[in-house]
């Protein structure tokens, strides 16, 4: 398949409601959309980089930079049969595993449709639903992170993420336990504490967690290994997880019993694969992460997670949950089961509307060869 032409689009979308970690507030989400134009085919991909280095090193700035100057020279004209062979003519490019992440995305779908398939096939999908989960951020009280938990509930999802940091943690924990004691319950901290908060941190097998994710250093393997040797629930590595070989020191290591994966993060689809792949032989289960996607990156992830060995409910919610209206139809809805119905459709399976993709875009460029 000749890449013929490459389009990016810097997108601006606000949020139905801000959403908080222990490091950052969005209210504006930014991202930037990778189209591919090849063989009378059109893919699109989502870079999922922030508008600042909070989650990661890379920025809106900074993925656009990459893959205007060096992503796009790399791929455009050439004729590309395969994800691997995508990723090799990317190699040279160090880093930036977000920018590359977007432009694999949108030849997946240009890939899967030149197949007449859906992503979720051509990845290895074997579900037609995938469970969904929800991710609360940190709120202004308890009483209102209760309220909305008790809404969230009430619309049908059946795992709760608490967003959590230094001060707000065990406190919180132990309300929400005492409100919901049944419910499936993990928290996620954003490397917010360090080893030498691990008697604080011990303190969070009390409340019968599902997962304690990235608790320590964005950076780290070492310390998790010996937090997990200390605590009885398990640890979930997120931001630690940055390409397969990092995901198998984190298993032989034990620095974890359970992995996130957000395509993003990892340097695209296939290396999002091959972490399920290597989770699956050693018994380890994933789920996937999101990155407040608009519908173009919630459809691959919805794809993704497809694929058997994502046996715990993902991050993947409701387009409605973050946009009031979101940029392809038809939107992402939750099933009565709390679960998220995967597209049959070639390609992503959903339709970008081009008025509100128009509406939303702040600058973009394209380049032919």
């Amino acid at each position: 398949m000749k890449l013929e032409a490459i389009e990016l689009r810097h997108l601006e979308m606000e949020l139905v409601e801000p959403f908080e970690t222990s490091g950052w507030r969005e209210t504006i989400r930014p991202c930037i959309i990778v189209t591919i134009h090849s063989d009378g085919l059109t893919g699109y991909g989502e870079c999922v980089a922030g508008a600042g280095p909070w989650y990661s090193y890379e920025t809106i700035q900074t993925a656009w930079h990459v893959l205007e100057d060096f992503c796009i020279p790399a791929v455009l004209g050439h004729d590309i049969s395969s994800a691997e062979e995508l990723q090799a003519k990317l190699k040279p490019i160090r880093g930036h595993p977000m920018a590359k992440a977007a432009l694999e995305a949108a030849f997946w779908d240009v890939l899967a449709q030149a197949k007449n398939i859906s992503l979720a096939k051509l990845l290895g999908g074997t579900k037609d639903r995938i469970e969904s989960g929800i991710s609360i951020g940190i709120q202004k009280d308890i009483p209102t992170l209760l309220s909305v938990i008790e809404q969230r509930c009430a619309q049908g999802y059946k795992r709760i993420k608490l967003k959590v940091k230094p001060g707000w943690d065990i406190t919180v924990l132990r309300a929400v336990r005492q409100r919901f004691p049944t419910l499936d319950l993990m928290a996620d901290a954003n490397a917010a504490y360090t080893i030498a908060d691990l008697e604080h941190l011990k303190q969070f097998d009390e409340f019968g967690l599902m997962m304690l994710e990235q608790p320590l250093e964005y950076d780290d393997l070492i310390d998790h290994a010996r937090l997990q040797r200390e605590l009885k629930t398990p640890i979930c590595l997120d931001e630690s997880i940055k390409t397969p070989d990092d995901a198998r020191k984190a298993l032989d290591l034990g620095a974890c019993k359970i992995i996130n994966i957000k395509p993003g993060r990892v340097g695209g689809l296939l290396n999002a694969k091959r972490i399920h792949d290597l989770c699956l032989s050693r018994g380890v289960p994933v789920w996937c992460g999101g990155m407040l996607e608009t519908g173009i990156g919630r459809a691959a992830n919805v794809a993704l997670a497809s694929l058997p060995n994502f046996t715990l409910p993902n991050d993947i919610s409701a387009s409605a949950r973050y946009w009031r209206e979101d940029i392809i139809e038809p939107p992402f809805v939750l099933e009565p089961d709390g679960t998220i119905r995967v597209p049959t459709g070639s390609g992503l399976g959903v339709r970008v509307v081009m008025e509100r993709l128009e509406r939303a875009t702040r600058r973009r460029a394209t380049t032919r060869c």
